[in-house]
């Protein structure tokens, strides 16, 4: 993954912080793939973070799985679902989703600096006091876009609209070809038959 690779997508993340911004806040069953829109920008949000978490743990050498972590988290979003009238077991599915996605991205940066034999320059972000709250923060705004997706997901028409959106998403942001991979495993669970439809 190369340097400019993580500019273009900090580039798309802003474009997504707008249009998550602009979205109105509920979706119909109607067409309007609004919940789509948001849930994908949150989504890439959530995996340009990627790269400041792999940033600290290769700084103080710790590994990319956080297995106490993952599972303090699955338990959390099981919980915050009940409340936000979400099935648990989709919040739980979803999230792991996020969480290998992310660490596909992790682990790819890693295996580029093992081959570079060179650290990222500068210090990393402070993981507690400064990419774990972004990440908070983020679980909480996911959670509520989930609640959003939850009457559309079910429709045999899940996974292409789904794909539709990805791909309106994909042009109106400067968007970053080498996360294809992580964002459609970090979607795969989106619609209930599973699937991104045609998102390549």
């Amino acid at each position: 993954m190369r340097r400019r690779s993580n500019s273009s997508l900090l580039a798309s993340v802003a474009c997504a912080c707008v249009l998550t911004l602009a979205a109105p806040a509920s979706a119909r069953a109607d067409g309007d793939d609004t919940a789509f829109t948001n849930l994908i920008a949150l989504v890439s949000q959530r995996l340009a973070l990627a790269e400041p978490v792999a940033r600290w743990k290769w700084a103080h050498q710790e590994p990319v799985t956080d297995a106490p972590r993952e599972d303090a988290l699955l338990k959390h979003v099981g919980d915050k679902a009940r409340a936000a009238q979400v099935d648990p077991e989709f919040a739980r599915q979803f999230f792991r989703d996020q969480i290998e996605a992310s660490k596909d991205v992790q682990n790819a940066l890693f295996a580029n600096w093992r081959a570079l034999k060179a650290a990222p320059e500068g210090a990393p972000p402070d993981l507690a006091k400064d990419t774990r709250p972004k990440l908070d923060r983020l679980t909480e705004s996911l959670v509520s876009a989930l609640a959003r997706v939850e009457p559309i997901r079910h429709g045999d028409d899940c996974p292409m609209r789904l794909a539709e959106s990805v791909a309106r998403w994909k042009h109106l942001t400067r968007y970053d070809s080498s996360m294809n991979a992580p964002l459609a495993h970090a979607l795969s669970h989106v619609c209930a038959s599973g699937g991104v439809g045609a998102v390549g």
